[in-house]
């Protein structure tokens, strides 16, 4: 039985037609097409599926549509909105940081949330804030090195 669902994607108002316990991952990638946001585990483990809910990272393979409702949400997509790069994106492009790609959408949330915090992070700081990312290509190193240089370049006037 579905239902209608009022929520906010990437700054625009959306109103979809969903099961209450669809998952808001199959939502953004079924019916709103925004398939930037990758399917990992099912189980809110993996970091895959990560995206922003009223600020905090959360994994959407997890968030059932009803509680999803009235809130929101910013996907990989919603961060380079405007045409232009997100920083972490443009750092991590730069670094050549990425292998596979599968898990960079959901480290990408993680990263740009830890920079809305903290806009300089250390290596420990951005080591913490991807601890719930997996990456199976072993480009984390990479990963972090984009990220600190993302926060570095912000403080260079």
């Amino acid at each position: 039985m579905t239902r209608a669902f009022e929520l906010t994607v990437n700054g625009e108002p959306v109103r979809v037609e969903a099961d209450p316990d669809a998952t808001l991952l199959h939502v953004l990638r079924n019916v709103l097409d925004l398939k930037g946001t990758r399917f990992g585990c099912g189980l809110g483990l993996c970091g895959a599926c990560f995206v922003r809910m009223d600020g905090n990272v959360v994994p959407s393979c997890d968030v059932p549509m009803w509680s999803a409702a009235g809130r929101t949400v910013v996907t990989v997509e919603g961060l380079s909105a405007g045409g232009g790069l997100h920083r972490v994106q443009r750092a991590l492009l730069d670094e050549q940081a990425a292998q596979c790609g599968f898990c960079i959408s959901g480290i990408i949330m993680s990263a740009a949330t830890l920079l809305d915090a903290d806009p300089a992070p250390g290596e420990r700081a951005v080591i913490e804030a991807l601890d719930r990312n997996l990456c199976r290509c072993g480009v984390q190193r990479r990963v972090v090195r984009a990220i600190v240089n993302a926060g570095a370049a912000e403080e260079t006037p």
